[in-house]
């Protein structure tokens, strides 16, 4: 059902103004979605914010698909991501959606598999348009000095979007953790 058709305007002093279909509140911050030709364009962390809906038939189905997420860290995404990024981001954003829920990889583990290096690796990270669906958030630093071994999230090194950071980490490990005892029992 549609609540508003009107694209809200956000103004973030990180990412300026954008125009997003759809607004959807999270136990940390805000989402804000944005689409373009029955594509998915981006998705951008948000400090708290009303949720705002749309007629939009692709902004309800990531909406949808990102509540089935908050429900079950484990479920698979199935959008239409609009084509985005180099050659090197694109390679380095498959290689986070093969990283398992509940699992990390580092920014240098990334690094080596692609031939490249963990700077590479976190810049293409930093431009993910498609946070929690392409899961950057799994990719971490190497050492626990940088930002408690979190490293960066968003090409932030602190604040909110950090704190964004370790509550995806620590809501899919919980996760993991509690499917790792419910395997063990069966």
């Amino acid at each position: 059902m549609a609540i508003a058709v009107a694209w809200p305007i956000t103004d973030n002093p990180r990412m300026g103004k954008r125009r997003y279909q759809a607004i959807m509140g999270m136990p940390v911050g805000a989402v804000g979605v944005l689409c373009a030709g029955g594509q998915l364009v981006r998705i951008d962390y948000l400090p708290h914010q009303p949720d705002v809906s749309t007629d939009d038939p692709t902004a309800i189905a990531v909406v949808e698909q990102l509540r089935g997420w908050l429900e079950d860290p484990f479920f698979r995404f199935d959008l239409p991501l609009a084509l985005a990024g180099t050659a090197f981001q694109q390679r380095v954003w498959q290689a986070i959606v093969a990283v398992p829920c509940g699992s990390t990889r580092t920014y240098g583990d990334l690094a080596q598999a692609l031939h490249s290096a963990p700077r590479a690796v976190g810049q293409a990270c930093g431009a993910n348009p498609y946070p929690i669906v392409v899961p950057c958030h799994r990719i971490v630093a190497r050492s626990k000095t940088f930002n408690g071994g979190i490293g960066g999230f968003s090409n932030a090194t602190d604040g909110y979007l950090l704190d964004i950071k370790r509550w995806l980490l620590a809501r899919e490990a919980e996760a993991s953790s509690m499917s790792a005892r419910v395997r063990r029992r069966a």
